[in-house]
């Protein structure tokens, strides 16, 4: 199988649900790349879908810890995210629940995995993220990952 030299989204149908699949490839190295997923100041400054705000990020960033976020669209009433760390291994790897406080009907809790590599002097970040319901949660997901990570890539091109 050839490396994918661009950044790609797929979408696989697993037992259980649908699974999103992307990869970006980030200008920085994988410790800083790391440090803009973990911590909440940074998270502040990329995270979300363009024209949402985290005005307020908690992450305790152990095995077993927990994470919420509170999101705020442009116009609308702010929500949540929440979730637990299930596996850490800076810089490479970061595996926790994804759940929305005020789920739609569709809604289900799932598992984000994130894997880190290096290629040449930036990061290839792989995201798996599911199982999922239905198609339009899978892709208000890709959506908003893909935004996020434009988000993020914007952030360290402006940092380089």
């Amino acid at each position: 199988m050839n490396e994918p030299t661009e950044n790609e989204a797929s979408v696989r149908q697993e037992t259980g649900g649908l699974v999103l699949n992307l990869e970006y490839t980030l200008p920085a190295v994988p410790e800083e790349v790391f440090r803009m997923l973990t911590e909440p100041s940074e998270l502040a400054v990329w995270w979300g879908p363009r024209g949402f705000t985290i005005p307020a990020a908690e992450v305790n960033l152990s095995e077993g810890g927990r994470y919420r976020f509170r999101m705020a669209p442009a116009d609308g009433e702010p929500f949540h995210l929440s979730g637990e760390f299930l596996e850490i291994d800076p810089p490479w790897r970061l595996v926790y629940t994804f759940r929305w406080e005020e789920p739609t009907p569709d809604d289900r809790d799932t598992v984000v995995d994130l894997s880190l590599g290096s290629i040449g002097q930036g990061t290839r970040l792989v995201l798996s993220q599911g199982p999922f319901l239905t198609e339009e949660r899978l892709s208000l997901h890709r959506n908003g990952w893909t935004e996020s990570f434009e988000k993020l890539q914007a952030v360290l091109e402006s940092r380089a």
